[in-house]
């Protein structure tokens, strides 16, 4: 899970690091390479690869406690995929309002997937 989760918390908040951070960040949890690996990627000490690390993760976790925004999408998705399942279950009824209704639920949270 932390893999997952640090490539969402980067997605979110990447920008907010340091060159050097988003380059071990990167080559870390994106292109799975090891502390060893990257320190010879980026020409630095294994020990440097790791404080970069962990000073970058930290931060990433520290935004996401302070605005879970990563968290609210989350939410946010998992209940877009609920009320996409309901509309299509609504959308084959034979009142014609009721379908009508649902098709445009199903546009509207289809269209926020884009």
């Amino acid at each position: 899970m932390e893999a997952l989760e640090m490539t969402l918390l980067f997605d979110y908040y990447g920008d907010l690091l340091t060159e050097r951070q988003r380059s071990c960040l990167d080559l870390r949890y994106n292109q799975d390479l090891s502390l060893g690996e990257i320190a010879q990627e980026l020409g630095v000490s294994r020990q440097g690869v790791f404080d970069n690390l962990s000073r970058a993760e930290a931060l990433l976790r520290n935004m996401e406690e302070k605005t879970g925004f990563v968290r609210r999408s989350l939410e946010a998705r998992k209940a877009a995929t609920h009320i996409l399942s309901a509309a299509k279950e609504l959308a084959s009824y034979p009142d014609e309002k009721v379908s009508a209704l649902a098709g445009s639920i199903i546009d509207a949270i289809q269209g926020l997937e884009e």
